[in-house]
This record gives structure tokens, C-alpha cells and sequence, in this order.
């Protein structure tokens, strides 16, 4: 198919998905974008109805080499990366870096690890309606993703995954208490602080965000992750009594620790201690698929808008911001692991991931009988693993 070469190609953004770049291609010329996503795609070798980007054609239409191309568009990379790295759903990023990108909005494929623009101080964090938030008023949250881009380059994309949506799960359930704590030092006062400047009382159902709620538990979840990820401070948490105690010292001098009244039921840090430290990180429940059938990016079906409505009153009438983290599909992995009984309902995820009974334990050490001693504990991941998402 011969394929002429738009007068105005502008550049693609930095981790766009191929839809996204086409469509704004057509909106900058003028032209159908259907007709344009044929024009450049081929139906999958599967024989369905999907199509993907033919990396030839988009490179002859836009007059830039396949390398280039593929250096910001992850769909065209040979051979292609672990969509397991990717978020799932795409989302919008940073505004200030996408208003150098005309023609529309500009929807990307972003790493697990990006949570904030460093350089302009925004909150991209997970996807969400009302997203993004300027962090100038808050630079604890921004210090907090360098120190999660050197935990990644430490430890490698997969521990980090499971040890920061593990350590969001954990400051849900801090967050989730039936009134504010007493201690004037506890760390759900920092966060409600700060989902303060996020979330301002007095304009909460026009600003409110599930996603601006995990900015304000973001350093502390960072901080936690560091440990989790450890496979020192792992082996310690599944150890003897003493050192079980060396790491709840090491917890609590990172986060207000037991975050509960002991007579409030349920720990998650005790369960995690007991039932998930010593197995391998969870991976994403959901990974990204390239093909789609056609070229527009779908709009926000109004079931989720409904429900952001709905959150937004609920959360201006009573402030509470724990158990939105823990219902929201963003820490799922955290909560419905692989080796954990099955809910028909989060409800019985989260009870669960707080579960310190005999019972419980009882499980947990027949599990571990059953598992040869070469699969216990977190393996090292090699760094040359996270080149494909940089």
C-alpha cells in the first residue's frame, strides 16, 4: 500500500500509544481518522477484527525511521516489551509536557514506576478523572518518586510493583479508621494534611480524585517499599521472633506502627509478615494489548463517571480516604493474590489481607511446607530487565 507523506508529521510524545499519535495526526490534517487507521495498520495475524500499526506504513506517512518511531511509541518496538511493565489503561500524562504535543489529547502508555512529573512537580499517578495536581505546595511527594526510581533500579520493575501497591495497601488501612487517632503524631494526620491541599474542603466535589488520594499516602508508601522490596528486611519479617521484631522496629520507625488500637481487629503488616513475605511478588492481574479495532480512544464510559460522582459525595460529607485506596483497582494485585482464597466481593479481599488468626496461620504453614525452599522469599532481579520501559 503506498502511503504518502503528511506535510506537517509532528512528532510523537514519549510513551503514546499508536491510536493516540494517529488520531492527532488526523485532527492536525484535517482528515478522517478511521480512514487513517486503516490506512496504516493490518488486521493481527489472529484473523480478527482488531488491527495493529504496520511500523512501515506509520514511518512512510510521518517521514521519521522506524527507530525513531519505536523510541516513543512502545507498540512499534522489535521484538516487542513485556506489556507487563505497562499499565494496563492508558491514561493522559503530565499537561504541561503534553501541550508541546498539538492536535489533541495525548494518551500514554505509562510505566508502573511513574507517578509523578518531576519536572514540572505534577501528579500523574494512577488513571483517574481529575488526575493530575500541581505538587509545588507538597515536595515530599515529589522527592518520593526519585527515591521510587532508585528502588526500581535497585531491585528491578517486578519486586518494586508488588512492594509499592503493597505498601499503598498497607497506608489504606492506616487511613481507614473509624475517627482520627488520638496521637497528634500519627501518620494519618500528615495525610490528611495533605489531601487537604489536594482536595480542598470547600471545592472537594470538584476536585476530588481516588488518584489524589494516593499522592497524599505516597512518600510513606515509598518508605514502606523500600523495605518490602529488601530481601534482607523479607527474610527478617518470616524469621525468628527476634528478628520478626527488628523488622516491626524498622516498620514503625518508617510509618506509625501498629497504626491501630489492638483491640480495632486485623493487621495488615502482621499478615503480610506471616502469609506473603516469603513468596514471590505478585504480578499485574491485567496487561496491555496492542491491537484494537478501531482508532479513536475510547471516552469515559458513564458507569465511571457515575461512580467518581458518587465518591466525590461521599467523600465531601465525611472526609474519609482509606477505604477508597483499598477498593480502588489500582493495589487489586495487592489484595487478590495468586495463593489467596477467592471473594466474590473486595470487601472479603481486605478482611482477609488483614487476617492474623490461628486459623490463618495454620494455612499459611502448610502452604509453606508444600513449597520447595529455592521458591521461599523474593528473588534478585537483574537490571537489565526495566531497559525496555525507560
Amino acid at each position: 500500500m503506498l502511503v504518502r507523506t503528511l506535510p506537517d508529521p509532528v512528532p510523537p510524545a514519549r510513551h503514546e500509544i499508536a491510536a493516540s499519535y494517529i488520531s492527532r495526526l488526523a485532527t492536525l490534517h484535517g482528515l478522517d481518522i478511521n480512514h487513517l487507521w486503516t490506512t496504516v495498520t493490518t488486521r493481527e495475524p489472529s484473523g480478527g477484527l482488531r488491527r495493529v500499526v504496520v511500523p512501515e506504513r506509520l514511518a512512510a506517512l510521518t517521514g521519521r525511521s522506524v527507530h525513531q518511531l519505536a523510541g516513543a511509541l512502545p507498540e512499534l518496538r522489535d521484538p516487542q516489551p513485556d506489556w507487563a511493565m505497562f499499565r494496563h489503561q492508558p491514561q493522559t500524562g503530565c499537561p504541561r509536557c503534553d501541550a508541546r504535543h498539538p492536535g489533541g489529547t495525548v494518551t500514554r502508555l505509562l510505566p508502573h514506576h511513574r507517578y509523578v512529573c518531576t519536572r514540572h512537580r505534577i501528579w500523574i499517578g494512577p488513571p483517574d478523572i481529575n488526575q493530575t495536581a500541581d505538587l509545588h505546595a507538597l515536595p515530599a511527594v515529589v522527592d518520593a518518586q526519585r527515591r521510587h526510581l532508585r528502588l526500581l533500579h535497585r531491585h528491578g520493575w517486578a519486586n518494586t510493583f508488588d512492594a509499592v501497591l503493597t505498601a499503598l495497601s498497607f497506608c489504606g488501612h492506616a487511613w481507614d479508621a473509624i475517627r482520627p487517632p488520638e496521637d497528634p503524631w500519627h501518620v494519618w494526620h500528615t495525610w490528611d494534611a495533605r489531601a487537604h491541599v489536594l482536595i480542598p474542603a470547600e471545592r472537594a466535589l470538584s476536585t476530588y480524585s481516588a488518584s489524589r488520594l494516593f499522592a497524599a499516602v505516597y512518600p510513606e508508601a515509598v518508605n514502606l517499599a523500600a523495605i518490602i522490596a529488601s530481601p534482607h528486611w523479607r527474610r527478617l519479617a518470616d524469621g525468628t521472633p527476634d528478628e520478626r521484631r527488628r523488622f516491626d522496629r524498622e516498620i514503625s520507625r518508617r510509618f506509625t506502627y501498629p497504626y491501630h488500637d489492638r483491640d480495632y481487629g486485623g493487621d495488615a503488616i502482621a499478615h503480610w509478615a506471616e502469609a506473603d513475605s516469603w513468596r514471590p511478588p505478585s504480578k499485574p492481574l491485567n496487561t496491555y494489548t496492542p491491537a484494537r479495532i478501531k482508532g479513536v480512544v475510547p471516552a469515559l464510559h458513564g458507569s465511571t463517571i457515575r461512580r467518581h460522582e458518587k465518591g466525590a459525595t461521599w467523600f465531601d460529607r465525611n472526609r474519609k480516604a482509606g477505604s477508597t485506596l483499598l477498593r480502588h483497582i489500582h493495589i487489586k494485585p495487592a489484595l487478590v493474590r495468586a495463593w489467596a482464597p477467592a471473594y466474590e466481593r473486595v470487601e472479603g479481599a481486605i478482611w482477609h489481607s488483614t487476617r492474623i488468626d490461628s486459623d490463618m496461620q495454620t494455612q499459611t504453614a502448610r502452604q509453606r511446607a508444600a513449597q520447595p525452599k529455592s521458591s521461599l522469599h523474593v528473588p534478585a532481579q537483574r537490571r537489565g530487565a526495566m531497559q525496555q520501559q525507560t
